[in-house]
């Protein structure tokens, strides 16, 4: 198995309910490792940057609005097969579609407020990465 890191985000909605230490434990239950992580209140402009690619999408402006209304966790996770762990951790993007004991199917409110973000592809996840932090910030 290959060891790789991803990105994850803890989402305003899941901060405003003081839920960053129970996600988190939900990560690293699942094997994965915190090599970074920081809060940060996004700015709006910030918010479009990191969601340009749906940039075209009709929920555009109210994610940027959403994204930029509280607190986030930005962290990256590392662990075998990192990427689709954590996808497998946080559960479908509709809460009411995700599998028990997921983060979204325990902590979500709606598909708009789904508590978590995570990459879904090496690419994106070295991109995203970027977008947050600083070589010296992740620290195996």
């Amino acid at each position: 198995m290959a060891i790789e890191r991803t990105f994850s985000m803890i989402k305003p909605d899941a901060t405003k309910r003081n839920l960053t230490g129970a996600i988190t434990k939900k990560l690293e239950d699942a094997g994965l490792r915190v090599v970074a992580s920081k809060r940060v209140w996004m700015s709006r402009r910030q918010a479009e940057g990191f969601y340009a690619v749906h940039k075209e999408r009709p929920f555009f402006d109210e994610l940027c609005e959403f994204m930029s209304s509280g607190p986030t966790v930005v962290q990256v996770l590392e662990g075998e097969n990192a990427i689709l762990k954590n996808r497998e951790v946080m559960g479908a993007t509709n809460p009411a579609d995700a599998a028990e004991g997921t983060i979204r199917k325990e902590f979500a409110t709606s598909i708009g407020e789904n508590s978590v973000h995570g990459s879904d592809a090496p690419e994106t996840a070295a991109e995203e990465i970027r977008y947050w932090f600083s070589d010296t910030e992740v620290v195996g």
